[in-house]
């Protein structure tokens, strides 16, 4: 049973969120703190809304408890908000590209923060077998009714390229792993490149999604939170770590990620292939 005093926290993290609106970033500050203080684990995202208010750093990655429990709770309408509200379309966007480019099919393709199934249905037929991993146990359950994947996982995207074993002990690979939308959630993404290049079969492919931010806003950083509170990551960053791994980008092109409120988010589609 969970220590936190709820009423507390709720109290504390709603006083912020009205601070905010108000405009009063210092009084804000102060009642996400306080919140953070009651709930270190980070489920309602404190440190995140704190980052883009320019009150403290970028951490390297979104709480895993904050991201877990904001899929769970919007589980059921998914993909009506993420889809029919926000005009997503990544999944189909990456397809198209994998055409061009005349890749595939695929043995084995791995999808990283699967939500719903989205890029296992663009994929359906791509390729010979399908994992997909999610964060959120609920998410997860929906992914599952697509029937398109032959393996589902509950976990961290990361975590589970780090430390995934077969049930005999073997460490599985696989010749294309895609993480659409994963990035947004990430910050810093070394962990990520270099879990994949070890997952992924000799001359494997690596195909992910990122959010941008103007050049002025990235302020020379790799990688920050932005007003929105999702990370978006530079150019030059992506392809420094990508290099570091020993990925030849095949493609970098610009996409529009999603709608906010109406206005198109600028992002990255990228495809790379590991070089042995």
């Amino acid at each position: 049973m969970s220590d936190t005093d709820e009423d507390a926290l709720a109290e504390a993290y709603n006083r912020g969120l009205e601070l905010e609106k108000s405009g009063d970033l210092d009084g804000a500050e102060t009642a996400y703190l306080e919140a953070l203080k009651l709930d270190p684990s980070d489920t309602g995202g404190v440190s995140i809304r704190l980052a883009a208010l320019g009150r403290a750093p970028s951490p390297d990655a979104m709480p895993e408890a904050y991201v877990a429990t904001l899929f769970d709770q919007h589980a059921d309408v998914f993909d009506e908000i993420l889809v029919d509200q926000l005009g997503y379309c990544v999944p189909l966007l990456l397809r198209e590209r994998v055409r061009t480019l005349e890749l595939g099919p695929f043995e084995r393709l791995l999808d990283l923060g699967c939500g719903t199934g989205l890029t296992g249905v663009a994929f359906h037929g791509h390729a010979t077998h399908m994992t997909g991993v999610d964060l959120s146990e609920r998410i997860v359950e929906l992914a599952f009714d697509r029937e398109v994947y032959d393996d589902l996982y509950v976990g961290e995207a990361v975590s589970f390229l780090e430390e995934f074993e077969d049930e005999d002990d073997s460490r599985p690979t696989w010749d294309f792993i895609a993480a659409t939308d994963v990035f947004p959630y990430l910050g810093a993404i070394e962990r990520m490149v270099k879990g994949a290049a070890d997952r992924l079969s000799s001359k494997g492919y690596f195909a992910f999604s990122t959010e941008t931010l103007p050049d002025e806003q990235m302020d020379g950083k790799d990688y920050r939170v932005g007003a929105k509170q999702r990370f978006a990551q530079s150019e030059g960053y992506l392809r420094r770590v990508l290099g570091a791994e020993s990925f030849d980008i095949l493609s970098l092109e610009p996409i529009t990620v999603r709608l906010e409120d109406g206005v198109p988010v600028p992002g990255h589609m990228v495809v790379a292939q590991k070089q042995v």
